[in-house]
């Protein structure tokens, strides 16, 4: 893949010194708030960012949905993350919404996560990314390792599926 493919991939290598390895792969993820810890999300997945607005309960949905609102006409399902993560914490009213882009969805749904908080836009070198320390479901990639937190990534088509 070139890199000019690789960059409209979303994925981006770091210039390396001519003695030392190729530079580790890096990611855009939007990094948000869930109970009080910090989650991220590959950026490619991410529609756009929204105030949370009136949300319509839906009898006999599963536990983790909230209920569905009006997105610009579309009828768009939105999902309780702390829910469906069993995500623990306090009990902080989500402020914001995160609108996910249908196309990656294998059955196209709108979808929807009410975060507690939305902080930005990082990237985020493959190098820091480590395996979780103990067996969990296929959603989680990997634990991102900063300077003073942990950060854990989640990909959304495969936690909606959990």
């Amino acid at each position: 893949m070139s890199q000019e493919q690789t960059a409209a991939a979303g994925v981006t290598r770091a210039a390396a010194d001519d003695d030392s390895e190729p530079a580790a792969e890096q990611m855009q993820v939007l990094e948000f708030e869930l109970g009080g810890e910090r989650y991220c999300v590959d950026i490619d997945y991410v529609s756009e960012i929204v105030d949370r607005g009136s949300v319509t309960k839906v009898p006999n949905a599963p536990e983790f949905v909230e209920g569905v609102m009006d997105l610009r006409g579309r009828t768009t399902s939105i999902v309780n993350p702390k829910t469906l993560l069993n995500v623990e914490g306090d009990d902080t009213e989500a402020g914001r919404i995160v609108i996910f882009d249908a196309s990656k969805f294998e059955d196209e749904a709108a979808v929807g996560w009410m975060v507690d908080e939305v902080f930005q836009v990082i990237r985020v070198s493959m190098d820091d990314v480590e395996e979780p320390p103990m067996e969990r479901g296929d959603f989680i990639e990997g634990i991102v390792r900063r300077e003073d937190d942990l950060v854990v990534w989640i990909t959304p088509t495969k936690a909606t599926e959990a």
